[in-house]
């Protein structure tokens, strides 16, 4: 069984069809004229792999589950104190969490779950992810995770994910859909995702033409929003 099927069948997932797939299960090397986004790397072998993948649902009670899954593989064998002989492709790392949250990203419950560490005592810590309840997932998220399951407190891994990819998912999970149908008009408060990134910058191009009133580049906000209600 190549590697490949080998984690299909380890993460219940179909054989790899695209560059991703190729590139998670070490097989990509071996194919000829394969389009990559990158350049085309050199002579190599797969070491190590992690994976997150996290979901967002819209519940029926009218909640959201935001879960989260980290795994470590490596591509050789070795050996562990706790757990004997770890083959390769086996999760060294393999952690759940779920997140239920108000349609506000208030968290109504959480719950973490750890099928593979490195050591016996990992999974005893994850009860303390119950403690994030009541939190919210919005500015001020990270410094109140970490102050709940930093260091000794916590999963490393665990906290990794809550506070980076599971965070985000939340909210692409709930905002954009939330606001779907609402009527596009001028925001009288300044957005907080602008300057948090290239490309909402708020002297950027995308500003300047979506909010135009919070434009600290060239030109003067009323000069820009007069333009633009010309326009429409």
């Amino acid at each position: 069984m190549s590697v490949g099927a080998k984690r299909a069948r380890l993460f219940d997932a179909p054989a790899p069809v695209t560059y991703m797939d190729y590139q998670i299960s070490g097989e990509f090397r071996h194919l000829k004229g394969f389009a990559m986004p990158l350049s085309q790397p050199a002579d190599r072998k797969l070491i190590h792999t992690r994976r997150i993948e996290c979901h967002g649902f819209e519940r029926e009670d009218g909640l959201w589950d935001i879960e989260g899954r980290i795994t470590d593989t490596k591509s050789y064998s070795f050996e562990n104190q706790d757990r004997g002989l770890v083959a390769s492709g086996l999760p060294v790392h393999d952690m759940h969490v779920r997140l239920t949250l108000t349609p506000e990203l208030d968290v109504v419950e959480a719950e973490a779950a750890t099928e593979a560490s490195p050591f016996n005592v990992c999974p005893a810590i994850t009860g303390r992810v119950a403690e994030l309840k009541g939190l919210k997932v919005a500015r001020g998220w990270t410094d109140a995770v970490r102050k709940v399951l930093g260091k000794k407190l916590g999963c490393t891994h665990i906290t990794h994910l809550l506070i980076g990819p599971m965070a985000a998912t939340a909210y692409q999970t709930i905002i954009p859909y939330k606001n779907r149908n609402v009527a596009k008009s001028a925001p009288k408060v300044r957005p907080d995702v602008l300057d948090t990134c290239h490309a909402l910058a708020s002297d950027g191009e995308v500003v300047r033409e979506r909010w135009p009133q919070f434009y600290t580049g060239d030109g003067t906000a009323d000069e820009l929003v007069s333009d633009t209600d010309a326009v429409s």
